[in-house]
């Protein structure tokens, strides 16, 4: 069996219509043959993560597969997500088989995302690799890449389709929360024509997609509000580097001051990213291990996916990611020199 291929989707090209085939006719055999599949998503899984592995692992059972849906640990969720269509019936990454018939990544731009699930590439049968991240260096079997795509989500639905399974409302409500948060709710740049038509098509299964968009973007505890003065009261602002950059920071401990779990920093940078004079918008979010986990945005001027690959992390254009194992400062002035470079 060769390999999917990682290429550009809109319009499909042949390559990617080709790889998606692939990925279908290999997760159809494994259905067909009553293997054990295993799907996860990376570690700390946004909608995406969790809307793409939800959906295909409910799309593979009722074409017969045996289904183990994971993420890597922690096995948390926050509570945005934790509502999602299927998110009961997830089992810790340790309660899955070592070497199943197929592994399937899905939503992880590199093997390090999927944390102590990563050996399962090499160790199943077969591993099929789903993703739109542009830092993709290309990994697993089966591969179906597409930087272009708006949300892994999009390939998902292409992959059910080509399964044969119909979207129904349960499905529909997986794949929308994913496309509502990657696109930024139809906001970002990688939108397009056919993304609309997705959409379209999801609403048509009569979801509620206003209830969708109020738990995943409009729903947070009280002590929110509390949490949110604080980190941006201490926003800088540098225009000078880069294209501009604004900056803040906080950390799983201050969240927890305001009777936050840690996962709540995730929605940090949304807020910063607001800056009209900066072009990068970047929240240090402080972990319990003294490391930094570092959430940066662009405005559009600025690649951010290349400055995260160079500390070592990755992501798309206009939002990527990294660690950083320097203190604050260090940390700082690390982006700045980047920023500077470019």
């Amino acid at each position: 069996m060769s390999a999917g291929t990682t290429t550009p989707r809109g319009p499909a090209s042949g390559d990617l219509r080709d790889a998606l085939r692939e990925a279908a006719a290999v997760l159809a055999e494994a259905a067909d043959a009553r293997a054990t599949v295993v799907l996860s998503g990376h570690v700390q899984p946004d909608a995406d993560a969790l809307g793409s592995t939800l959906a295909l692992a409910e799309g593979l059972r009722r074409r017969g597969a045996r289904v183990l849906a994971t993420f890597p640990g922690p096995f948390t969720l926050p509570a945005s997500l934790g509502w999602i269509p299927g998110a009961e019936g997830l089992v810790p990454s340790d309660a899955v088989p070592s070497s199943p018939d197929v592994f399937v990544s899905l939503d992880a731009a590199s093997p390090g995302r999927l944390g102590e699930l990563a050996p399962l590439l090499d160790r199943a049968a077969t591993s099929v690799v789903v993703d739109h991240h542009a830092s993709n260096p290309g990994f697993g079997r089966v591969r179906v890449v597409d930087p272009t795509a708006p949300a892994t989500v999009t390939l998902v639905a292409d992959l059910l389709d080509g399964l044969g399974v119909t979207l129904d409302e349960h499905l529909a409500t997986c794949l929308y929360a994913g496309l509502a948060a990657d696109t930024g709710s139809f906001r970002f740049g990688s939108t397009r024509p056919d993304t609309h038509e997705l959409a379209a098509r999801l609403l048509s299964t009569g979801i509620d997609h206003a209830a969708i968009s109020r738990r995943l973007f409009d729903t947070a505890p009280f002590g929110w509000l509390g949490l949110l003065s604080v980190v941006t009261g201490r926003a800088s602002l540098e225009p000078d580097v880069g294209a501009g950059l604004v900056w803040t920071w906080s950390s799983a401990a201050e969240a927890g001051e305001h009777g936050l779990p840690g996962e709540q920093l995730e929605a940090l940078v949304d807020v910063i990213r607001s800056t009209q004079e900066a072009d990068v918008a970047c929240v240090l979010k402080g972990q319990t291990d003294g490391s930094w986990s570092v959430s940066l945005r662009s405005r559009g001027g600025t690649d951010v996916s290349r400055v995260a690959m160079a500390m070592g992390g990755g992501g798309h254009r206009a939002a990527a990611g990294y660690t950083s194992h320097l203190d604050r400062e260090g940390t700082v002035e690390a982006l700045r020199a980047e920023l500077r470079a470019r």
